[in-house]
């Protein structure tokens, strides 16, 4: 026994009631401009806050580096001692 909804009527009102249901909407005249504006100005806007980021990242970068490189040791070193040769010398 097969019931009064078959797929095509299902499809064809389901159809009608999306276009009656689009005719409604009427877009304003300058929608697509007022949404172009407002997403030039959220671009706008994430390219400058990147742009400082990376600014900031690269300050904080350049003075630790600064920081570490001006940290110097109490002692100095084993390497450059001084007066002795830190390798003996090899005899002939």
């Amino acid at each position: 026994m097969m019931n009064d909804a078959s797929p095509d009527r299902t499809e064809r009102e389901l159809q009608e009631a999306l276009a009656a249901l689009a005719g409604g909407v009427h877009a304003a005249p300058d929608a697509y401009r007022t949404a172009r504006g407002e997403w030039l100005r959220r671009e706008r806007r994430r390219r400058l806050v990147l742009a400082v980021l990376i600014a900031v990242v690269f300050a904080l970068a350049t003075l630790i580096g600064l920081w570490v490189l001006n940290q110097t040791p109490a002692h100095p070193g084993v390497i450059f001692s001084g007066t002795t040769a830190s390798l003996p010398r090899p005899h002939p």
